[in-house]
């Protein structure tokens, strides 16, 4: 059975965690996920942008161009007050390439240590860039959710830093939150709800040429 390539969208993340959430998110829109393993061997992408919008928009145009599909591209990152915007769009290589999320959590709450809850605010900044191809579009889709860090980690749904990340309004941490509720409230929730409705819009305007 072929499939219609312009009822596909390409998932720009190899982040297992990251896939999941953009999965659950799209969910109920007439689309198919494609996701970059598929079209393995293919090379990473480097994120060489200063910022989360240069760092999605470099993603989403070269694997766009790479595969020719709709292509979906994701940069994220915690930004915390005391430590002037750090981790930032150095949030995944915070304690190295290679480090696991446990490891730029204990990182993060070492760089913390002694800060009082007053300077403990942070952030959660997504940025969605959405390429076409067909004609070499690109729209980018932000998202922000405030906070704070806890002195400890807590919970274990999510990923990254979601165990030490409390969101304003809250006591639980991401980690700890029903799935549910951040997905309402997250910084790539609400990208994505800008997102959906684009994506409708286009999903719809296939379906009407067909």
């Amino acid at each position: 059975m072929t499939t219609d390539p312009s009822r596909e969208l390409l998932l720009a993340t190899s982040n297992s965690g990251k896939v999941r959430e953009l999965t659950q998110l799209l969910e109920g829109l007439p689309l198919r996920l494609r996701e970059l393993s598929e079209f393995e061997p293919i090379q990473p992408v480097e994120e060489t942008g200063v910022t989360f919008d240069e760092n999605a928009s470099l993603k989403a145009t070269s694997y766009g161009r790479l595969t020719g599909l709709l292509t979906l591209a994701d940069d994220s990152g915690l930004e915390v007050e005391a430590l002037g915007g750090a981790p930032g769009v150095r949030s995944a290589r915070y304690a190295g390439v290679d480090a696991t999320d446990a490891q730029r959590v204990t990182r993060l709450l070492e760089e913390l240590k002694g800060v009082t809850d007053d300077g403990r605010g942070a952030r959660f900044v997504c940025v969605l860039a959405l390429f076409d191809p067909s004609v070499a579009k690109l729209r980018s889709f932000r998202g922000v959710c405030a906070g704070r860090i806890a002195t400890s980690a807590r919970g274990s749904r999510g990923f990254g830093y979601d165990p030490v990340f409390v969101p304003e309004g809250y006591d639980l941490s991401f980690a700890q939150l029903p799935s549910e509720i951040k997905q309402q409230i997250s910084h790539r929730a609400r990208a994505l709800s800008e997102a959906r409705d684009h994506l409708k819009l286009h999903f719809g305007n296939v379906a009407s040429r067909h």
